[in-house]
């Protein structure tokens, strides 16, 4: 066992963190404790991370520990990358004072762009997603994780691609899976298992050759993509503006009386430029 106190530059709002977190039933949050367990895949093991608050919004301060044989370094290093904490949140905060969102950005002052906890799990969690409502898709994510998964001290971890490249598409349509989207997560699994895609090399490369790669992928389509970009690589500045989510809170921000058009997204977004994904994120927030 082993555990760390880091200290990080505020304003950063955990508790806004584990609020966002607590929407997806998988989560090892307690909100009361303002704790969160994290697993990781380290050097090929699964370890479990938990991580304590200790500070306050503007100086933010952790307690990092763990049960599970691995290396503290690696380990810290990819919960900072996860959480976000290498990242200053006062030059977003200012470059949004002066926006439409000034006062989304007041509200939810301090909140991070957080990212899912390894990008194969972003990826698959966005496949699964594809054209369902939140509630629906949260369920068949668990239902995806909880059979074909494991758990470890209390926190579930994702299959592997290797497993979910193994399985049939009758065993996903068990689970309430389409067709297609069965087809989907075994067909992107299988390509990663071939070696035709190699997630960790992707978020390397340029956006546009990420971009390029993906998209050759049956299943996976532009917002599938932006999401793994922002959720799964932690790039700044991504706005998906066919999510409905986005149109909602766009439609409710300038009361509107129908969701906002492609050239009104187009128009409303430059201001905000190169903090989109920040956007995204506070416009989620402010209809969750």
């Amino acid at each position: 066992m082993w555990q760390e106190i880091v200290s990080i530059k505020g304003p950063y709002n955990f508790e806004r963190v584990l609020e966002r977190l607590l929407l997806d039933p998988l989560h090892a949050v307690n909100l009361e404790e303002q704790t969160l367990k994290i697993p990781l895949w380290l050097d090929a093991k699964p370890a479990v991370v938990e991580i304590k608050s200790l500070g306050n919004l503007e100086n933010p301060a952790f307690n990092v520990s763990s049960t599970s044989e691995t290396d503290k370094t690696k380990a810290i290093e990819a919960v900072t990358k996860i959480l976000q904490w290498d990242q200053s949140l006062l030059n977003t905060h200012h470059h949004f004072s002066q926006t439409d969102l000034k006062e989304l950005f007041e509200i939810h002052y301090g909140t991070p762009l957080i990212l899912d906890f390894d990008p194969y799990s972003c990826l698959m969690k966005c496949i699964i997603h594809q054209q369902l409502n939140l509630s629906f898709a949260h369920k068949l994510t668990e239902r995806f994780v909880h059979t074909f998964g494991f758990e470890k001290e209390g926190v579930w971890f994702y299959p592997q691609p290797e497993k979910i490249a193994s399985l049939t598409v009758e065993e996903l349509r068990a689970l309430q899976f389409s067709g297609r989207k069965a087809e989907y997560a075994i067909g992107v699994s299988k390509a990663i298992v071939n070696g035709e895609i190699d997630l960790e090399v992707l978020k390397e490369l340029p956006e546009e050759d990420i971009f390029s790669k993906l998209i050759k992928l049956k299943g996976v389509g532009p917002w599938t993509i932006q999401n793994l970009l922002m959720f799964g690589y932690g790039k700044p500045n991504l706005f998906p503006t066919g999510d409905i989510g986005i149109q909602n809170a766009l439609k409710k921000l300038y009361n509107l009386d129908r969701k906002p058009t492609l050239e009104e997204m187009e128009k409303y977004k430059q201001p905000w430029e190169p903090y989109l994904s920040y956007a995204a994120l506070y416009l989620w927030r402010s209809i969750e």
